[in-house]
């Protein structure tokens, strides 16, 4: 695809906006469109707001931005008028995560759309296969998966659906690389590499609440601090939004067939029902109110290793499952948790340097205690341990 094709984005909300800013920045005319007129305006003043401060920092001249911004139409009313993305050569979708409102509009994209024209979702855990399902040509359909912010992260998620053409996904795979993007291919598997890996990073943190082991401000304290994460779990739930890591939770969990080791939590479901949704709303598990004080951790050093080797121990093991499962390339799961959820080091390296032995060793240990198929040890990493082998090869 040459750089003069024009982009489409379908939604105007941060992941869409954000990805339009994205394509501009790499040359391209970006045309938008959202069903609210309201979510357009804002879009297009966020995007100004933030060049201007750009600008202001001296990363952008006025002449650059004034392009930048020049280059995007905000056209309103992207409800029954696809028509207005017939001269893209790629489309975006990023929609609400709901498969039926997502295969409407694919259906109803290829309608208008030229042959070679490459429809994209940016879907975080839905199937390819069955948002291409409804469609004629399901080989031009692709998964393009964008992390929050899309101008700031650096991962990009290239995922094909069983009807996926094997060009389709090398042509989306190389655009992305040409905006700077670092991409990794992933199988049409729940969750795709990061937000199936990750499960464990929130999950076993509630887990840890709800036993009453340590609270929301010690957990963090305990994977900042000693663990090394840029953020601990329940920081970075108020900041995705409760309501937004709930239903990718449960997503997942309904399409790895209810297994249990993706079983959502009561206590963030109580949290989204509540409308306690994090940063947005200014309550969440913690509280963002006006003259509101932040708890202060317990901070003792055993308790913090307790919690960072327990829940680092399942991540370790959903990285092998992963592997174990061909979600994606050793190399390529390394850089999805580091480069897309920001990770101190890759999980399969993380997982070498404690030793499979003692990994595994402590799944046991949670296995036997709980008595639960949520603490199952990966096949891949018993039989590293069997053979004395590494799981990163």
């Amino acid at each position: 695809m040459s750089a003069d094709l024009t982009v489409g984005v379908l939604g105007a909300g941060a992941m869409g906006s954000g990805i339009a800013q994205v394509a501009t920045a790499a040359g391209h005319q970006v045309l938008v469109t959202d069903a609210s007129d309201e979510q357009l305006t804002k879009a297009r003043e966020k995007l100004a707001t933030v060049l201007k401060g750009v600008v202001a920092k001296g990363k952008m001249t006025e002449e650059a931005s004034a392009a930048l911004q020049g280059r995007i139409s905000w056209a309103p009313g992207a409800a029954g008028a696809y028509e207005l993305f017939k001269h893209c050569g790629l489309v975006i979708e990023a929609i609400a995560e709901n498969l039926d409102v997502k295969q409407e509009a694919f259906r109803q994209l290829e309608a208008v759309v030229s042959d070679g024209c490459i429809l994209a979702s940016n879907t975080s855990s839905l199937s390819i296969t069955a948002i291409a399902g409804g469609c004629q040509h399901p080989e031009r359909v692709v998964g393009i998966h964008f992390f929050n912010p899309p101008p700031l992260l650096p991962l990009v998620e290239v995922t094909p659906g069983l009807n996926t053409a094997s060009a389709t996904t090398a042509t989306a795979r190389a655009l992305i690389d040409r905006w700077g993007k670092t991409t990794v291919i992933a199988a049409d598997t729940p969750g795709f590499i990061v937000n199936r890996i990750a499960r464990p990073f929130y999950g076993e943190a509630v887990r840890i609440l709800e036993e009453g082991i340590a609270d929301i401000a010690t957990i963090d304290w305990a994977m900042k601090e000693i663990g090394g994460f840029r953020m601990g779990p329940f920081e970075l739930m108020d900041l995705i939004g409760n309501d937004v890591n709930q239903a990718v939770t449960m997503s997942v969990f309904a399409a790895m067939m209810y297994d249990a080791k993706y079983r959502p939590s009561v206590t963030q479901q109580r949290l989204v029902e509540a409308g306690l949704l994090g940063r947005k709303t200014g309550r969440g598990y913690y509280d963002y109110r006006e003259g509101a004080a932040p708890p202060a951790p317990t901070r003792n050093q055993a308790l913090g290793q307790a919690i960072v080797d327990r829940i680092l121990t399942m991540l370790i093991n959903e990285a092998a499952d992963a592997l174990f499962w061909r979600i994606a390339s050793p190399r390529d799961i390394e850089i999805g948790i580091t480069k897309g959820v920001n990770y101190p080091k890759g999980l399969l390296a993380w997982g070498d340097e404690i030793g499979p032995t003692l990994v595994l060793q402590r799944l046991d240990a949670l296995l036997a205690e709980y008595g639960e198929e949520r603490y199952r040890a990966s096949p891949l990493l018993r039989r590293v341990v069997r053979e004395g082998g590494r799981l990163l090869r």
